[in-house]
């Protein structure tokens, strides 16, 4: 089946060509108007609005990145917590209805205590996930159950709850979710349509998969798989190894500041940070330099070659089985433009043309 090649936009034009993080900011409307459009003209499929305590409200960026834009879909970074699962579940279906049923929600618990702290959420790591738990569960019923309920949990109770508002996806907006931490998987497992994966090797992302498939059969149901990168592309290998160092060297320069012998709290961060003892790349074109100087943060992970090369190396992950890949530049609105002219083009067709010779295999095993 044809793969989901989604983005990132952010909200504020950033300062140089080596940007690890674009979430958050200030905000700039003709920038997110500007950036969503340039993600549709490339033929991105989907657009994610990343979140953080103090970013800008992402289901407004939402609405307005929807509403300078014909097509694309937009995955909407939600953190649960932070007001009532009755009412994030009605916004959602507003949403949804407003900008004609392109939404996705991209649930994120939150990995960082001190992210959590500023916005007044003291609760620990584990216990997050206990109430993102309850709160997806609050949310699901609102969006599929007939009549008023009631639930008594222990982060939530409510009394004859119910909406008036329905998404205009059926039974509801697609769920995504992110977190491969103890806590976070049986959750995940049991409530999202989408995993979202960040880029590791190959090795490493098929027993992500197999232990996540094991624990969705545990509630009756099978995931898709999202699998996020930083390409770094030129038209020639050397020339995108090249590139690769200089954005390296960014980066250090920008990371001066930054405590270097702290652990990060984030499993997926920690995760990330260490695929630099298995050697620089892996896989022959995964790159890890820039995830081990950033500590693993804001997907960092990058493919290094060609078009064509990179291209190949994400199809190898979609004979693992993932159905989308977000891909975003250290560059990110030019990266998006020049994506749109030979990456997304290679990637689809080497999708098709996989998917095609399967076609004809599966043809042939049921003629013998």
């Amino acid at each position: 089946m044809p793969i989901n090649v989604l983005g990132m936009i952010g909200v504020e034009r950033p300062q140089t060509d080596s940007t690890v993080h674009i979430v958050g900011g200030g905000l700039d409307g003709d920038y997110v108007r500007e950036f969503s459009q340039a993600h549709e003209a490339s033929g991105f499929d989907a657009i994610l609005i990343g979140h953080s305590s103090s970013s800008a409200d992402g289901f407004l960026v939402a609405q307005h990145a929807a509403f300078h834009t014909e097509r694309i879909n937009v995955l909407l970074a939600h953190r649960p917590g932070f007001s009532a699962p009755t009412q994030a579940a009605r916004r959602i279906a507003t949403l949804d209805n407003l900008i004609g049923g392109r939404l996705k929600v991209h649930i994120i618990t939150g990995g960082v205590d001190a992210d959590q702290r500023r916005d007044g959420d003291f609760l620990g790591h584990d216990d997050r996930y206990r109430r993102t738990d309850e709160y997806l569960e609050i949310m699901r019923r609102v969006w599929t159950h007939d009549g008023p309920f009631d639930f008594d949990g222990e982060f939530y109770q409510v009394q004859k709850a119910q909406s008036e508002v329905s998404s205009v996806q059926l039974p509801h907006v697609p769920l995504w979710f992110g977190g491969i931490s103890e806590a976070a998987i049986p959750v995940g497992a049991k409530h999202c349509e989408t995993y979202a994966l960040f880029g590791e090797p190959l090795g490493h992302v098929s027993e992500l998969m197999s232990r996540l498939n094991t624990e969705a059969a545990k509630h009756g149901r099978e995931l898709k798989y999202n699998l996020s990168f930083r390409p770094i592309i030129a038209k020639t290998e050397d020339a995108a190894w090249e590139k690769a160092r200089g954005i390296l060297e960014g980066v250090k320069a920008a990371s001066k500041s930054y405590k270097k012998d702290r652990i990060p709290e984030a499993e997926t961060a920690r995760r990330l940070s260490r695929l630099i003892e298995g050697g620089e790349v892996q896989d022959e074109r995964l790159w890890v330099p820039i995830a081990a100087e950033a500590q693993g943060s804001g997907n960092s992970t990058a493919l290094v070659g060609t078009p064509d090369q990179v291209a190949e190396a994400i199809a190898k992950y979609y004979d693992l089985g993932i159905s989308g890949v977000l891909i975003r530049g250290f560059d990110p609105f030019n990266d998006a433009i020049e994506y749109g002219k030979e990456l997304i083009p290679c990637i689809r067709q080497k999708i098709a043309e996989r998917d095609k010779l399967g076609a004809s295999q599966a043809r042939s095993a049921a003629s013998v």
